[in-house]
């Protein structure tokens, strides 16, 4: 399993849009990138997180930090949660674990007694120089926005 530290480039990669169009991360250099992984589209805790970052999208706007939510759910299921919860953020489909397994966000879990393989719900804040300056791993989604913001001043 991969282990990003603060300070490593962040891992390249091109991934579709829930528009249909494609995102790159080295397209947005120059710029501060805030990838946030989440397990699924559509489940309390991940509509949760994706509500908050909508609702402090200013917030972030005004650090000059871009959002983006990564989860392998389909384009078409990301559009639809996009337009069901009024989302603003740039949201991805990686079905096939190019970011998700670049930044070692796939793995063992717990639940209830059982274990599982799954997406381990992770932020990565990459700098204007494509490093990364800050880390959150294995986050409860419930005031983690807060918890970010207060993080970044």
């Amino acid at each position: 399993m991969i282990v990003l530290a603060k300070g490593d480039a962040a891992p390249d990669f091109t991934l579709p849009t829930d528009d249909g169009s494609h995102f790159t991360l080295s397209a947005h250099r120059g710029r501060s990138v805030l990838l946030y992984f989440y397990p699924q589209a559509d489940t309390p805790a991940c509509n949760d997180q994706n509500i908050g970052f909508t609702t402090h999208a200013p917030a972030f706007a005004e650090k000059d930090i871009v959002l983006v939510g990564i989860s392998p759910d389909s384009i078409e299921k990301l559009a639809k949660f996009r337009t069901t919860y009024q989302l603003s953020p740039i949201l991805l489909s990686d079905p096939d674990h190019v970011a998700i397994g670049a930044y070692g966000v796939w793995g063992e879990k717990r639940n209830y007694g059982r274990t599982y393989m799954g997406l381990i719900r992770s932020t990565f804040l990459v700098g204007p120089d494509g490093k990364l300056t800050e880390i959150w791993r294995n986050i409860r989604a419930k005031g983690h926005v807060e918890r970010v913001l207060k993080a970044l001043g």
